[in-house]
C-alpha cells in the first residue's frame, strides 16, 4: 500500500482536488469584498462622507477602470442615490455577499464530504481486499476483531481528512492571507500587530500539539488491543464459564480499561492546555487592535471606518488560523493512524489479484493429477508437520489419508486445499503450481470440508449455497426508480474504486450443482443432505419454525388438506388420543389455561408470555368473565405447591424440566413474593404482583401437573372469556393476536402447530417422535416434503453456526463441499463430532452420491478412524511427518507396519 497517504489521496483523487481547489480561489474575491463593504457603509452613508450637501447624491455600482495607454475608461456610470437609498443598497449588496459566500461554503463542503466518503469507501474496500489476499499462515496470528476495528474504526477518521487534505490549507490559508492583506492595506502597524500574533500562533502551537499525537497513537494502539481482547473473550466464553476464570477476565480488563483511562487523561490535560494558550493569543490581538487602532482615530491617523473594518476582518481572522492549525494537527494524526493501518496490511506473500480475478464462464475440469513434491510444512514454532512428502492422487481415485497423534495427513489436507502453504518444495496439478492457478479453478474444481467448521450468520440455505456463488450469473433487471438508483449505486462504486458487481444478481452457478436453474436445485440440495443424514434435522427445524407466507404459499395453501391427512392415518393407526384438537366451542385439557384462554398465537409483543397477565384490556376481560380472583388464587396454590415440592432441590435438578411455572432462578423471588401476599386480600394486591401471580396459571395444564384445580365450571367460564375477548378486541390489539381457526394458516404459529391444530397428550410420552414419522411420510404423499424443507433451510444458524449443534456444523460443511460436484473432494476428519456408526453410514453416503450421474471425483478423507479406510481404493498412512505406507487396505493390513498397528 502507498506509505503517505498525502500521495494516496493525490494519486486518486488529483482532478477532483484541482477542480475545488480553483472554486475556493474563485471564492476569494467575494471574501474580500465582504471585508471591504462595512467600511463604505460606515464612511459613506452612516457618516456622511459625499453626503455634505443636502440632497446630494453618490453613484452607486459605477464600474470604471485604468487601463495601460487608454487611461481612465469609464463602463457604466451607475446610478445616483442619496444618502438613505445609497445605505439600503449598500445593504443588501452585503447581504448578497453574505448569501454569495455561504453558497460557495455549501458547495465546497459538500463536495469535499462526498469526496472524503468516497475516499474512505475506497480505502476500506482496499483493505477487505487485502484481507481476502493474505497467506492463510497470516490469521493464525492475528485476532479477527483487530482487523474489524481497523478497517471500521480506526479509518473513521481518514474520511473526515481526506476531503481537507489539500482543499482546507488552501481555503483557510486564503481565507487568513485575505484577511491579513485587508488589515495591511487599511494600516501596516495593525498589520504588524496581527502578524506578529499569528506567527507565533503557527510555530508554538503545532510544536505543542506533537505531544498530542504521541498520546493519540498510545490510545489508538490500546484500544485496538482491548477490541481483540473483547473479541477473544466473546469467542471463549464456554472456556471462561467452564473453567470459572470470568473474575480474572475482570481483572484483565479492568486493567486495560485503567491504562486507556490514564492515557485519556493524559491528552485531555495538554488538549486543553494548548487549547487555553491558543485562545488567549487569539483574543490577545483584539486587545491590541481596541488600545492601538483607538488611539490612532483619535490622532485622526485612522478613521473609525477602517478600524471597523480591521476589527470585522480580523473578527473572521482567529476561526481560520485556529481551523488551520487544526488541520496540521490532524493531518499528522490521520498520518499516523494510516501508517499504522498499512503496517497491519502489508504483509509478506500476499495472493497476486490475478488469482481471485472474477470469472464468470466455469473452467475446464482439472483432469491431472493433484501431487505433492518433496512437500514440507512447519508450525509456528518450527515443528515439522510434513517432512519431505512426495505422493500422486489421479483424478477419480478414493484415498484414506491415515495419521497416528504426530502424523501429518490433516496438515496434507490443508495443503492440498492451499490452507497451509508449503515451507519447501509444492503442491501441484499436473505441471501447475496450485499456489499459481486462479481460485476460479481451485474454487469450482475443488472442495474441502473439515472438522473445524465456520458457518456465516446467516440461513442454512445461504451457507448450503455458499459454495455455488462464484460470480453474477444472471443480472437483476431494474425499472423506473430502481434502475436509476441501480444506476447511481454503480456510478458511485466505480468512483470509490469498487467493483461494479450487483450483489442482488443471482451469484448462484446452477450447472456446478448439476441443476439447470432454480427450478431444478432443490433435487440436488435434496440428494447432499440425505447423504450426509442432515434431511430429518432440518425438517425438524422447519416444524419448530414460522413460515413465511410469501414464500411458503403452497404450504399454507394446503395446511387444511395436511391436517385432515394427519387426523387420517392417526386413526387409522389407532393413535387419535396423541392429539388433542383445537375446537373453537371447547376446552383443550392438553393446552395451557393461557392457550384456551387467547385460543390464538401471538403475532406481537403485548399479548406474549407474561405480558398477557399484564395487558389492561385482557385483564378488563377476565375481570368481566368473573376469571381475576379465580385465576389469582389458583395461580397462590401454585406458587405454594412448585415452591414446597421444588425449592429444595439443586437448580440442574432434571424435575426443574418439568415445571412450567417458574424457573430455578426464579423460585426465590416467587418465595418473597408468597410470604408477602399471604394473608393479604385480593383488593390490597397492587397490580404488578397480581400479574406475577395470576401468569403461574395460565401455564397449567391439569393432565399434567395435576394439582386439582381445573374444573369443569372453570373450563366453561375460561372458554366464554375467549369470546368475550374477540368479540369487543380493540383495534390496536388486531396485529397481536391471530385467532385460530381450522380453515386457515396460522402465520404467527410454527409448522407444527399449524399441522396438529392441537396439542399432543401428555399421557405419551413417544408421541412427539411417532407424529413426526408419520408426518414426515404423509408430506413425501403429498408433495409437501420439499416445501418443509424449504421452511427448514430459512432457520439461521446464528453467529458462527452456534445455533446448531456440532454434528449438524459438520454435516452441513460436507453437504456443501459435496454440492459442488468437485473434480477434486478433499475432507479433513469432517465428522469427527459424530460416533463411528454414524461417520460411516455419511461415508459410505457420500461415496455413492459423488459418483452419481457418471461423475466421478477423486476423494481424499482424512479418516477419524484406520477402519474407515476399507470403504477406499488407496490408503496412505503418516507417521512422525513423513509418508511410511502407501497402499490398498488389503495389502496394508496383510503386511506388519503401521498401519495394522492402528487397526488393531
Amino acid at each position: 500500500m502507498e506509505p503517505s497517504l498525502a500521495r494516496y489521496i493525490w494519486t486518486h483523487t488529483k482532478k477532483q482536488q484541482l477542480w475545488i481547489l480553483m472554486i475556493v480561489v474563485l471564492s476569494m474575491v467575494p471574501y474580500f469584498m465582504s471585508f471591504d463593504l462595512p467600511k463604505l457603509i460606515v464612511n459613506g452613508p452612516i457618516q456622511g462622507k459625499g453626503f455634505e450637501q443636502v440632497g446630494a447624491t453618490q453613484p452607486f455600482m459605477r464600474l470604471h477602470y485604468s487601463l495601460p495607454f487608454l487611461g481612465d475608461v469609464l463602463f457604466f456610470s451607475g446610478f445616483q442615490l442619496g444618502r438613505k437609498a445609497t445605505l439600503f443598497a449598500l445593504s443588501l449588496v452585503f447581504l448578497l455577499l453574505v448569501v454569495i459566500n455561504g453558497l460557495f461554503k455549501l458547495y465546497i463542503n459538500t463536495y469535499k464530504g462526498r469526496l472524503g466518503e468516497r475516499m474512505l469507501r475506497r480505502i476500506r474496500f482496499d483493505l477487505v481486499d487485502r484481507v481476502l489476499r493474505f497467506p492463510p499462515v497470516y490469521f493464525k496470528r492475528v485476532k479477527s476483531a483487530e482487523v474489524a476495528t481497523m478497517v471500521k474504526d480506526e479509518v473513521e477518521p481518514l474520511g473526515g481528512f481526506i476531503g481537507d487534505a489539500f482543499l482546507q490549507p488552501v481555503l483557510l490559508g486564503g481565507q487568513a492571507l485575505t484577511a491579513m492583506l485587508f488589515i495591511m492595506v487599511q494600516n501596516v502597524w495593525l498589520g504588524l500587530i496581527a502578524v506578529v500574533i499569528v506567527t507565533i500562533q503557527i510555530v508554538l502551537i503545532p510544536r505543542m500539539r506533537r505531544r498530542l499525537i504521541v498520546l493519540g497513537r498510545q490510545r489508538q494502539l490500546t484500544a485496538r488491543a482491548l477490541s481483540g481482547r473483547v473479541g477473544e473473550i466473546v469467542d471463549g466464553i464456554g472456556a471462561v464459564h467452564v473453567h470459572d476464570t470470568s473474575n480474572y477476565e475482570r481483572a484483565d480488563i479492568a486493567a486495560r480499561l485503567g491504562l486507556i483511562f490514564k492515557i485519556r487523561f493524559d491528552l485531555y490535560q495538554w488538549k486543553f492546555m494548548v487549547k487555553f494558550l491558543n485562545n488567549f493569543l487569539a483574543q490577545l490581538t483584539p486587545f491590541l487592535f481596541y488600545m492601538i487602532g483607538g488611539y490612532l482615530a483619535i490622532e485622526g491617523r485612522l478613521d473609525v471606518g477602517q478600524l471597523v473594518a480591521v476589527i470585522g476582518a480580523y473578527k473572521d481572522l482567529p476561526g481560520p488560523m485556529k481551523e488551520l492549525i487544526d488541520w496540521d494537527q490532524d493531518r499528522q494524526d490521520v498520518q499516523v493512524k494510516y501508517q499504522q493501518v498499512v503496517e497491519q496490511f502489508t504483509v509478506e506473500g500476499l495472493i497476486e489479484p490475478r488469482i481471485g480475478a472474477l470469472a464468470i464462464d466455469d473452467p475446464d475440469p482439472m483432469t491431472k493429477p493433484l501431487s505433492a513434491i518433496g512437500l514440507s510444512i512447519a508450525d509456528d514454532g518450527g515443528a515439522m508437520l510434513l517432512n519431505r512428502v512426495s505422493l500422486q492422487v489421479k483424478p477419480g481415485e478414493t484415498v484414506a489419508l491415515v495419521s497416528t497423534a504426530t502424523g501429518g495427513a490433516e496438515a496434507l489436507a490443508e495443503a492440498f486445499a492451499r490452507l497451509n502453504w508449503p515451507d519447501s518444495g509444492r503442491i501441484a496439478s499436473g505441471s501447475d503450481d496450485l499456489l499459481e492457478l486462479p481460485e476460479a479453478v481451485t474454487g469450482r474444481r475443488m472442495s474441502y470440508a473439515s472438522s473445524d467448521v465456520f458457518l456465516f450468520q446467516a440461513s442454512l440455505r445461504d451457507n448450503l449455497l455458499y459454495g455455488l456463488k462464484h460470480a453474477p450469473m444472471t443480472p437483476v433487471t431494474y425499472d423506473g426508480a430502481a434502475a436509476d438508483q441501480h444506476r447511481w449505486d454503480m456510478e458511485e462504486a466505480h468512483r470509490s474504486g469498487n467493483p461494479d458487481l450487483d450483489i442482488r444478481s443471482d451469484w448462484i452457478n446452477y450447472a456446478s450443482a448439476g441443476a439447470t436453474g432454480p427450478h431444478d436445485l432443490f433435487e440436488a440440495v435434496r440428494r447432499v443432505l440425505d447423504a450426509v443424514v442432515l434431511s430429518r434435522d432440518i425438517l425438524d427445524l422447519g416444524l419448530r419454525s414460522s413460515a413465511d407466507l410469501k414464500r411458503h404459499t403452497e404450504l399454507a395453501r394446503r395446511i387444511v388438506e395436511l391436517r385432515a391427512a394427519l387426523r387420517t392415518r392417526l386413526e387409522q393407526e389407532g393413535l387419535s388420543g396423541l392429539v388433542v384438537p383445537f375446537e373453537p366451542g371447547a376446552y383443550n385439557k392438553e393446552a395451557t389455561i393461557g392457550q384456551n384462554l387467547l385460543f390464538g398465537a401471538a403475532a406481537g409483543p403485548e399479548l406474549a408470555d407474561r405480558a398477557l397477565a399484564a395487558n389492561p384490556y385482557f385483564s378488563s376481560v377476565l375481570n368481566q368473565a368473573g376469571l381475576d380472583r379465580t385465576l389469582y388464587e389458583m395461580g397462590m396454590e401454585i406458587a405454594e405447591q412448585a415452591i414446597e415440592l421444588f425449592a429444595d432441590l439443586p437448580a440442574d435438578h432434571q424435575f426443574f424440566q418439568q415445571l412450567a411455572f417458574m424457573s430455578a432462578e426464579e423460585i426465590p423471588a416467587y418465595e418473597t413474593l408468597l410470604q408477602r401476599l399471604k394473608n393479604r386480600p385480593y383488593e390490597a394486591v397492587s397490580e404488578t404482583d397480581r400479574a406475577m401471580i395470576v401468569s403461574l396459571s395460565f401455564a397449567y395444564i391439569e393432565p399434567r401437573h395435576r394439582f386439582g384445580l381445573l374444573s369443569d365450571e372453570l373450563m366453561s367460564k375460561i372458554v366464554t372469556a375467549r369470546n368475550r375477548f374477540y368479540e369487543n378486541l380493540p383495534t390496536e390489539l388486531h396485529s397481536a393476536i391471530e385467532r385460530y381457526d381450522p380453515g386457515k394458516y396460522i402465520a404467527a404459529a410454527t409448522v407444527m402447530d399449524n399441522v396438529l391444530f392441537g396439542r399432543v397428550g401428555n399421557n405419551h410420552p413417544d408421541a412427539p417422535d411417532r407424529i413426526r414419522s408419520i408426518l414426515y411420510d404423509i408430506l413425501d404423499e403429498l408433495g409437501l416434503y420439499g416445501e418443509l424443507l424449504n421452511v427448514g433451510l430459512d432457520f439461521n444458524v446464528g453467529a458462527g453456526g452456534r445455533r446448531l449443534t456440532g454434528g449438524q456444523r459438520q454435516k452441513l460443511d460436507v453437504a456443501r463441499a459435496l454440492l459442488k460436484r468437485p473434480d477434486f473432494l478433499i475432507l479433513n476428519r469432517p465428522l469427527s463430532a459424530l460416533d463411528q456408526r454414524m461417520q460411516d453410514r455419511v461415508l459410505r453416503n457420500v461415496l455413492e452420491e459423488a459418483r452419481r450421474d457418471g461423475h466421478s471425483p477423486a476423494i481424499v478423507w482424512v479418516v477419524t478412524n484406520p477402519s474407515m479406510a476399507m470403504m477406499f481404493d488407496r490408503v496412505i498412512v503418516f507417521d512422525s511427518g513423513e509418508l511410511v505406507e502407501d497402499g490398498t487396505h488389503e495389502t496394508l493390513l496383510a503386511g506388519n507396519g503401521v498401519f495394522k498397528e492402528l487397526v488393531s
